[in-house]
């Protein structure tokens, strides 16, 4: 078999294993729990509640990509006006600036969930 298809399926299955992993480790929590007669209604808390998700996302990959755009231009500037090498400059500044980016985007979501 080439490896060229072996790839795709290969990962689809990682994905696949993954996903039913977690529901099905999810739905055994869940029964043991009821079978001990904790009341059912402790999985529906939490709902409706907060910030939705897919703003917090949002907002985490805007800050992760102004922080990269940050750090591409600070590299360049660096570069430009020293005699550093470029190629530990560019990496190192981009991670750090994207790391800084993530950590202003996590500081803002957690102070949109508590509005």
């Amino acid at each position: 078999m080439d490896s060229k298809i072996l790839i795709p399926i290969s990962f689809f299955l990682m994905i696949f294993g993954i996903i039913y992993l977690i529901y099905s480790t999810r739905n055994r929590e869940r029964m043991a729990l009821i079978e001990k007669g904790v009341d059912a209604s402790i999985f529906m808390q939490g709902k409706g509640k907060g910030v939705p998700a897919w703003k917090i996302f949002v907002v985490n990959l805007a800050f992760l990509l102004i922080g990269s755009g940050v750090g591409i231009f600070v590299a360049l500037l660096i570069t430009t006006y020293t005699s550093l090498n470029d190629g530990a400059v560019y990496p190192s500044i981009i991670f750090i600036m994207a790391g800084i980016g993530l950590l202003t985007g996590y500081k803002t979501a957690k102070d949109l969930d508590k509005e």
